[in-house]
């Protein structure tokens, strides 16, 4: 496997310095991405540079992950217009160590000469001093070198502290640090660390006169222009205490038709004439959402399991497709599940007013926003367009009470075909 053209058909490539196709060609390459530790979790808008370094070990070569110990204490600029709260060391060594158990489901630890490593860029910068490291780092860096790159040049006329002008100068003493002491010659990213990656191959050129090289990859976003890793409920983690086995199982299911042909060549490890033939297959019954449901089955289990897959699969089709009967069967985890993703169709209600009963009117009109008047629902549910807990009913009139609740806590309220409203009685 040349990794390289892997990229390349997968449209993971945005930029590498020249030489960098030569090298990965002519030898096993150590490359490394830096990850952020600001959080205990990793989302799926990390999971862009996950799948870079999975590609970079089967392709024969040896991943190392990053995670900044160090640079999470300071912050990086690239692609932000507000500098980043700081964390103290003991938040982000657990943070790392939660982030590792993560990356240890996409990465191989145990494959002999090309088992993936996690550094922590503390561990070399808690022993350097200021003044040592601007003496043998930052003599070697000009400030309109620094200041020439777009990460800072975007944030000069807000302002911005010297310790973020500075985090290009941490980051490429990083990829020295490696280049040195671990022998690697590759440093990979997002292409909104160009800056930040090329400053440590001039680092390594200058203090050093050696050869190291820059290889990023696309900003993902989804074809309505709207930021990848994100869900009408937040972020989407791969943490199941963030964001739960189904939530996400529904996030890649719900992918657009245009984004999921872009996510299934990044996310997937499937190769490229399986993809194709999903792809021929997709379009020919795009209801049926083959290359959605291939997806999520695959990073469902990946980052899950085949167990909480199958769950996901199960709750879906309860919910969507099910009959009263079945939706009876869901547990009040699997319907909060359910809520937790449900974004603007999540209401939550007055268990008092449900125990003294109200109005499915009032219900749906001014306790939440269902509907946007009490005559539009009036009208939708005398024309019987409505279902109660998966149960048609057109009464205007109807009382809802405790009676009504599905697993002691919620209310399963759908109009039309497609539009489920799910309370939550508190």
């Amino acid at each position: 496997m040349n990794f390289i053209d892997e990229l390349k058909w997968r449209g993971m490539l945005h930029d590498a310095m020249p030489g960098t196709e030569d090298l990965l060609s002519k030898e096993k390459v150590t490359g490394y991405i830096g990850f952020d530790p600001t959080a205990d979790s990793l989302g799926v808008g990390n999971m862009v540079q996950i799948m870079t370094l999975l590609h970079f070990q089967r392709a024969g070569h040896k991943p190392i992950a990053l995670v900044g110990g160090a640079t999470g204490m300071v912050g990086d600029p690239s692609g932000k217009s507000l500098e980043r709260n700081l964390i103290d060391e003991e938040t982000l060594n657990r943070n790392l160590n939660c982030q590792r158990k993560q990356l240890e489901k996409f990465l191989d630890f145990n494959c002999g000469e090309n088992s993936a490593e996690i550094v922590n860029n503390y561990d070399w910068f808690k022993g350097l001093g200021f003044l040592e490291f601007i003496r043998d780092v930052g003599k070697h860096i000009t400030v309109n070198y620094m200041l020439a790159k777009d990460s800072v040049k975007n944030r000069l006329e807000n302002g911005m502290s010297f310790m973020e002008f500075s985090y290009q100068l941490i980051q490429g003493y990083d990829f020295f640090y490696l280049w040195q002491n671990r022998g690697v010659k590759l440093q990979m990213g997002g292409s909104d660390q160009w800056g930040n990656i090329v400053t440590g191959t001039e680092l390594i050129r200058r203090k050093a006169n050696g050869e190291a090289f820059a290889l990023t990859t696309p900003l993902i976003k989804k074809a309505d222009g709207t930021k990848f890793g994100k869900s009408e409920s937040g972020n989407v983690w791969l943490d199941r205490n963030k964001t739960s086995p189904y939530s996400f199982y529904q996030f890649w299911l719900n992918a657009s038709d245009e984004d999921v042909k872009t996510y299934i060549r990044i996310f997937s490890l499937k190769d490229q004439a399986t993809i194709e033939a999903l792809e021929a297959e997709h379009i020919q019954s795009p209801h049926l959402r083959l290359m959605q449901k291939e997806l999520a089955k695959e990073i469902t289990i990946r980052v899950h399991s085949e167990a909480d897959y199958q769950k996901a699969v199960e709750i879906t089709e309860v919910f969507f497709n099910g009959g009263a009967d079945d939706l009876q069967k869901l547990s009040a985890g699997d319907l909060g599940d359910v809520f937790n993703g449900l974004g603007k169709n999540a209401f939550t209600v007055s268990l008092s007013k449900l125990k003294d009963g109200i109005g499915i009117l009032d219900l749906l009109a001014a306790e939440t926003s269902v509907f946007a008047s009490k005559g539009e629902a009036r009208k939708m549910i005398s024309a019987n367009g409505t279902s109660l807990n998966k149960e048609k009913f057109s009464d205007p009139a109807q009382i809802i009470n405790t009676a009504n609740l599905l697993a002691e806590k919620y209310i399963l309220f759908q109009k039309g075909k497609k539009n489920f409203f799910l309370l939550k009685a508190e």
